[in-house]
C-alpha cells in the first residue's frame, strides 16, 4: 500500500496574483515550493512582460522561468468588466492576493483591502511596491537599479571610481523576501484571529533593511563605508587575491586568531603577525595597499589550489571566484542533489531546489506555465459554462 505523500505546510492555501516582473512573482513562487495554490493574473496574448526579457532558456526569459515555476496562468484583461468579475469572484474564497501593479492601479479596479474584506473578512492582502501606500514617493516608478540607487547601495558598492549596481535584481529580491515572510506571518496571525490584513511592502524599505550595517558604520554623519570592489570595507585582508596561475582567490580574516594563522601557516612569516602597522584588524584596514603587496608577492609562487590548501590547513575561510559555469557545475550542489527537472512550454528544465532541507515534506517543483495555460480549467471552476468562455475569448476579456 502506498503511503500518502507528505503534508505540505502551504497545501489548501490559494494565492492570487496581480503580477509582474520579479518582486511579487518571486515572493509567490516560494509560497508555491511550500503547497500553495498560485493563480497568476497574466495580460492576454503576452502575459507577464518579464516572459520577453530574453530568450536564453530553450527560448523562455531566464527571469521568468526562475520565478514562475508551480503556478497556474489565467489570463485576464482587467479593463473589461466580464474579467474584473472573474477575478472578483476567485478573491471571494481566496487566502492571500498578491499584486505590484503601477501604484494606484489595484485601488482604481477597487481591490483594496478595505472593499475585499467586506466579501472575504479572512483575505490577506498584500501590496508591492516600489516605496509604499503613502508618503512623497508614493507615485514614483521605482525599477530594481533605482531602488539600489535610492537605498544608498550604489554608494557601497562598486570601485572608488565608479558606482557599481548589484548583479541580479537585489532589491526585487528583497521586497519579494518581505512580502513572502509577511504573508506566513499573516497566515500564523489568522490562526489566532480568523481575520486577514492588509500588507504594505515596500521595495526601498526592504533594501533600506539590508543596509543597516553601512547605515550604522556611517552613523551621525561619520565617513562612510568606502566602494572597494570586492573586497570588504573595513575589514582585512578580506577580498580576492590574485595567485600565481592567473586564478583568483577569496578569503577573510575574522580574529586575531586567524590572523595570526594566516602569517604563520599561509604566509609563512609568524613576525608580521606582531608587526605594529597590522596587529589589529583597524591597522590592517588603514595599511591595506601594504599589506596587499605582501600577500600578492607571498600568492604569486603558489596556484590557486596550491593557496586554498594552505587556506584550508590554516582553516582560513575561503573561495573560488566561480562564474556562471562553475555554479551549475558546483560539485556541492550535485553532492547534496539540489538539481531537480522542472517541466516548461520548452521542455524539462534543471532547476535549484529551495533552500532549506526540510525532513517533513518536498518542496513542490511544477511545470512553468504557458500563458493562458489555465484559463479554460479555472473559469469551469467558477462555473462558466463553454459558450460563456468561448464569448470571453472573442471579446478578448481572456
Amino acid at each position: 500500500m502506498n503511503n500518502p505523500p507528505p503534508v505540505r505546510p502551504l497545501d489548501g492555501i490559494t494565492v492570487v496574483s496581480l503580477e509582474h516582473a520579479i518582486a511579487a512573482p518571486f515572493c509567490t513562487r516560494q509560497l508555491a515550493d511550500l503547497g500553495a495554490r498560485v493563480i497568476k493574473i497574466e495580460r492576454p496574448g503576452t502575459g507577464d512582460f518579464a516572459r520577453a526579457y530574453d530568450e536564453r532558456v530553450n527560448g523562455m526569459a531566464s527571469h521568468f522561468v526562475w520565478v514562475n515555476r508551480s503556478k497556474e496562468s489565467l489570463t485576464l484583461d482587467l479593463k473589461q468588466a466580464s474579467a474584473l468579475t472573474v477575478l472578483k469572484a476567485l478573491l471571494k474564497t481566496a487566502d492571500v492576493l498578491v499584486q505590484n501593479l503601477a501604484p494606484g492601479a489595484a485601488a482604481r479596479m477597487g481591490l483594496t483591502a478595505a472593499e475585499l474584506h467586506a466579501d472575504n473578512p479572512a483575505l490577506i492582502v498584500c501590496d508591492i511596491s516600489g516605496y509604499g501606500n503613502d508618503g512623497p514617493y508614493r507615485d514614483k516608478k521605482a525599477y530594481d537599479l533605482l531602488i539600489q540607487s535610492e537605498a544608498g547601495f550604489l554608494s557601497v558598492t562598486g570601485t572608488p571610481e565608479t558606482p557599481s549596481k548589484s548583479g541580479n535584481s537585489i532589491a526585487d529580491i528583497a521586497a519579494g523576501m518581505y512580502a513572502y515572510s509577511n504573508i506566513l506571518a499573516a497566515l500564523l496571525q489568522r490562526q489566532k484571529t480568523g481575520l486577514g490584513c492588509s500588507i504594505d511592502v515596500s521595495m526601498l524599505e526592504s533594501l533600506g533593511e539590508w543596509m543597516n550595517y553601512p547605515m550604522y558604520y556611517a552613523y551621525e554623519g561619520a565617513t562612510p563605508p568606502p566602494r572597494n570592489g570586492a573586497s570588504h570595507a573595513t575589514i582585512y585582508p578580506y577580498g580576492p587575491f590574485k595567485t600565481g596561475d592567473g586564478a583568483t582567490v577569496m578569503l577573510g580574516l575574522q580574529n586575531e586568531r586567524e590572523w595570526l594563522a594566516f602569517c604563520e601557516l599561509v604566509l609563512g612569516n609568524a613576525a608580521l603577525a606582531s608587526d605594529t602597522r597590522f596587529d589589529k584588524n583597524s591597522k590592517r584596514n588603514e595599511n591595506r595597499e601594504i599589506l596587499a603587496d605582501m600577500i600578492h608577492t607571498s600568492f604569486s609562487r603558489l596556484s590557486s589550489d596550491e593557496v586554498i590548501a594552505k587556506l584550508d590547513r590554516a582553516q582560513i575561510a575561503n573561495a573560488r571566484l566561480n562564474d556562471m559555469n562553475g555554479l551549475w557545475k558546483h560539485q556541492q550542489l550535485a553532492a547534496r542533489q539540489r538539481w531537480v527537472l522542472v517541466e516548461s512550454p520548452a521542455g524539462p528544465i534543471p532547476a535549484l531546489l529551495p533552500p532549506g532541507v526540510n525532513d517533513q515534506f518536498e518542496y513542490r517543483m511544477d511545470p512553468i506555465p504557458a500563458v493562458g495555460g489555465h484559463t479554460d480549467s479555472i473559469l469551469s471552476e467558477l462555473g462558466l459554462n463553454a459558450d460563456q468562455i468561448t464569448a470571453m475569448k472573442a471579446s478578448g476579456a481572456i
